[in-house]
């Protein structure tokens, strides 16, 4: 039976793409590589690439963007987690965080995943996202 190896790409829904595409670039260093608009829809799209191409964020924006603030208790999306290797590495992210304003929680010890680190925060629509380190 074939076996799932990872995630191609992650779709966000966001209120303004123009607001939050220079955000994930800023702050999580992806790579705008293609940009969509459908005319009929409305709909316009962005794909943002990591440094190495391992993956990709795409953000939508859907024509209807009076939404309320992102609610992770709201079927669907929980929260997002990027990985890093080390402890060290999750400390940098702290520093990153911190040079461009993000709040975030300091790392910590993961409740889900004895043996795991983790810094949370959130994106400009309240999306939340994580950072993450296997320590043991």
């Amino acid at each position: 039976m074939p076996r799932l190896k990872s995630v191609h790409h992650l779709a966000l829904t966001v209120t303004d793409v123009d607001r939050s595409v220079p955000w994930y670039v800023r702050v999580l260093e992806l790579e705008e590589a293609a940009r969509r608009e459908d005319p009929e829809t409305g709909m316009r799209k962005v794909v943002l690439k990591s440094a190495d191409h391992s993956f990709s964020v795409v953000l939508v924006q859907h024509p209807d963007t009076e939404r309320p603030w992102f609610d992770e208790r709201r079927t669907g999306l929980d929260h997002v987690a990027f990985c890093v290797d080390t402890r060290d590495e999750l400390k940098d992210w702290e520093k990153r965080l911190a040079e461009h304003g993000v709040t975030y929680s300091a790392a910590k010890a993961s409740r889900t995943l004895p043996g795991s680190e983790v810094v949370v925060f959130r994106d400009p629509d309240g999306i939340q996202l994580e950072v993450w380190a296997e320590i043991d």
